[in-house]
């Protein structure tokens, strides 16, 4: 259970906003570069900022994004701003009201960015109705997409994004099936028969190098090892688990606290009592875990992660998925989160230097297309996609040696940006050559049929967002060293009514009433 968001919120209000001594100027020289002109009509001309993961270069926006502008009369000048350097850029930008038109991927700017400086941006209300005829009928047909779009004050200051070629579930369980035939064994169906194979995973010389005490049965993977391993009891943790939120029968429910949760933490300390757990999950760091994930005689026969190769490496073809294993309760449950991992929000916005938001506004609307979507996700048409005369898509192999990953960001916007597809359009779309997309919704075609109801991509208040600031990192700090405790040396039971209070000490309840507002507000939004 890390937190990545809470602090990225407190850090990205303090250190973006404040003035930076000795940092130089907002633009980059890649923005100056973009302009396809000095004497552009600045009437058309608009700066788009957008962060970049990496230094891929310009191709990202030469397809589709350059296309549509100039059938739209627009001029995009971009600016092309890398993560590393973002902090230091976006503190000059908005110390001095230095900004550009506007602001595409929502890397850019965390909602306490936008709640807090509101004057920085624009609210787009009254410019969707008149410049948008795409995406007003993307939010009049989809409730999901309404309700991202509107922030908690009931405004619209970003647009939303839903992407293609997204799974339903995101990091999911793994098994050595090279161990299994191994030793002669099923793929478990059960949580006892799972906990049956990493008896025998411990017991016997399941990797065949003639040591018998070299396996670790279950080890930390990509995903939080102690939610992941208790699935089968209901840990549904979501993509997006920074508030290990979770919905119960219609109900916002916070997991570390939920019965689900206390019944896996001790059937994990049960399973860490007999060795079937890696001794070193809590304590060792990420080069530590990923040197066992991917030793070259494999060590670890279960673990969480995206897919096979990207969990284990070189070694990926000894694994497969593992089934939605049947719990106590004698239903499935897997890691599902589509919300927060195939929506999104702030994906544009427009701030206040823009002369023209209608204008901007109208070239971003052909971006709510599913032709526009594929694009702004993979590459241009015959550069990345062939679009079929059936309406097919067919996603082509790199022609640059690149993974087709890489590919991807390299031509297209991918993550980033506006984009809308319908809900079947995943079934339009194969892919030539190997994609790990593919191999993904492959994967996801068995599992999903197991999904629950998420804790949605809920929008909060400055003022929720302050509190949660101060009140979780306490609270999760105490969960965490708790955790840790009951699945090494157990006691859950005896402790739990004290654990109980001192989180009521801590600011529970305050908490759970934010988590509870936040919902509510999204529901009423859709």
């Amino acid at each position: 259970m890390k937190t990545k968001k809470i602090m990225a919120v407190l850090l990205s209000t303090a250190m973006s906003f404040g003035v930076l001594s000795g940092c130089g100027s907002s633009a980059s020289a890649r923005g100056t570069e973009n302009a396809s002109s000095e004497s552009r009509d600045a009437d058309n001309a608009f700066e788009v900022a957008t962060v970049r993961w990496s230094d891929w270069g310009e191709d990202y926006h030469t397809g589709f994004p350059d296309k549509s502008a100039a059938e739209s009369g627009v001029q995009i000048k971009w600016n092309t701003i890398i993560n590393s350097d973002w902090t230091d850029k976006k503190s000059v930008m908005m110390a001095g009201n230095d900004l550009p038109d506007a602001f595409l991927g929502s890397i850019c700017f965390t909602e306490s960015d936008i709640m807090s400086n509101l004057n920085s941006f624009v609210a787009l209300d009254d410019y969707i109705e008149e410049y948008m005829p795409n995406f007003s009928k993307v939010i009049k047909s989809d409730p999901t997409m309404k309700a991202l779009a509107y922030s908690s004050d009931g405004h619209i200051y970003g647009l939303p994004a839903k992407k293609p070629c997204r799974p339903m579930i995101a990091n999911q369980m793994f098994i050595n099936k090279t161990w299994l035939d191994n030793l002669y064994l099923e793929v478990p169906e059960t949580y006892e028969e799972y906990l049956e194979v990493l008896r025998k995973f411990k017991s016997e010389d399941a990797n065949g190098n003639g040591d018998k005490g070299d396996e670790i049965p279950y080890g930390r993977g990509y995903a939080d090892p102690v939610m992941f391993y208790g699935l089968p009891f209901g840990t549904t943790i979501g993509a997006d688990n920074t508030y290990s939120m979770t919905i119960k029968d219609g109900k916002p429910v916070f997991l570390p606290i939920s019965d689900e949760y206390k019944e896996a933490v001790k059937a994990m300390h049960d399973a860490y009592a007999e060795g079937l757990i890696d001794k070193e999950i809590f304590t060792e760091d990420d080069s530590m875990r990923d040197a066992k994930l991917m030793a070259e005689t494999p060590i670890i026969g279960s673990a969480s992660g995206w897919t096979a190769d990207a969990t284990f490496g070189s070694n990926h073809d000894q694994y497969i998925a593992l089934p939605a294993l049947k719990g106590p309760d004698g239903q499935q449950y897997i890691s599902s989160d589509p919300e927060h991992w195939n929506y999104s929000r702030y994906e544009f916005v427009v701030t206040s230097s823009c002369k023209d938001p209608g204008k901007l506004l109208s070239w971003i609307d052909k971006f709510y297309t599913e032709d526009a979507s594929i694009q702004n996700f993979y590459g241009s048409f015959d550069k990345a996609i062939k679009k079929n005369e059936d309406g097919t898509y067919n996603v082509l192999e790199p022609d640059d040696g690149n993974s087709a990953d890489l590919f991807a960001w390299i031509n297209s916007l991918r993550d980033f940006g506006p984009k809308y597809v319908a809900d079947d359009f995943n079934e339009k779309v194969k892919y030539d050559g190997e994609n790990g997309d593919a191999l993904k919704l492959s994967l996801d075609n068995e599992m999903k049929q197991y999904a629950k109801e998420a804790y949605p991509n809920v929008s909060y208040t400055v003022e929720q967002l302050n509190t949660l600031a101060t009140l979780y990192t306490d609270i999760e700090a105490y969960i965490d060293s708790s955790q840790a405790t009951w699945v090494t040396d157990g006691g859950i039971d005896e402790q739990w009514d004290g654990y109980i209070s001192q989180l009521k000490m801590m600011g529970l309840d305050d908490f759970l009433k934010i988590q509870d507002d936040a919902y509510s507000t999204y529901k009423s939004n859709k």
